[in-house]
């Protein structure tokens, strides 16, 4: 019998080529979408106003644009033997296990309110991803919401999402 560790598939997944075209046009799409908008409003210089509502959104996306275009270029003209890995099966799982998380986070923002949700965040990466023991984990996430809690809501008055915990402790 074979105590030999499993050798994972460190084959290519996505190539930094690929990865660069697909950003790329998608960069290309979100500035085409934002000079149409920019046009709609005018994006020139009005006398005795200064710029229309869409003078600074304009340029920027034509400056997003071009850069968008160039980085194109360079990845549709390197040769596909020069390509480099961007990552593999078991590095992109371990991106899946960072970003699925962080859109259920994200999401529960807006059901359990911003607070409950960041501790149970903080405290599910410090057991799972830092091998942290349950009660500092509990200590230092509820730590975290509460100080969160008092800086914006109390100190600074700045409301951020709440949800039935806050609203049964009256906030």
């Amino acid at each position: 019998m074979s105590h030999a560790p499993e050798v994972q598939d460190e084959r290519a997944l996505v190539s930094t080529r690929a990865a660069d075209i697909v950003v790329a046009l998608l960069f290309l799409v979100a500035s085409a979408i934002v000079i149409a908008d920019s046009t709609r409003l005018g994006f020139d210089w009005r006398p005795n106003e200064g710029p229309a509502p869409g003078y600074f959104p304009f340029y920027i996306a034509v400056i997003m644009a071009f850069a968008s275009a160039v980085n194109l270029a360079r990845a549709v003209l390197v040769a596909p033997e020069g390509e480099q890995t961007l990552t593999t099966r078991p590095g992109f799982m371990r991106m899946m296990a960072i970003f699925v998380p962080a859109v259920v986070y994200a999401f529960a923002t807006s059901w359990i309110g911003i607070y409950v949700s960041s501790a149970i965040y903080i405290a599910a990466f410090m057991i799972f991803f830092g091998r942290f023991a349950v009660w500092k984990a509990a200590a230092v996430s509820l730590s975290i919401a509460l100080i969160a809690f008092l800086m914006f809501e109390i100190w600074f008055l700045v409301p951020l999402p709440k949800g039935p915990l806050e609203a049964a402790l009256g906030y």
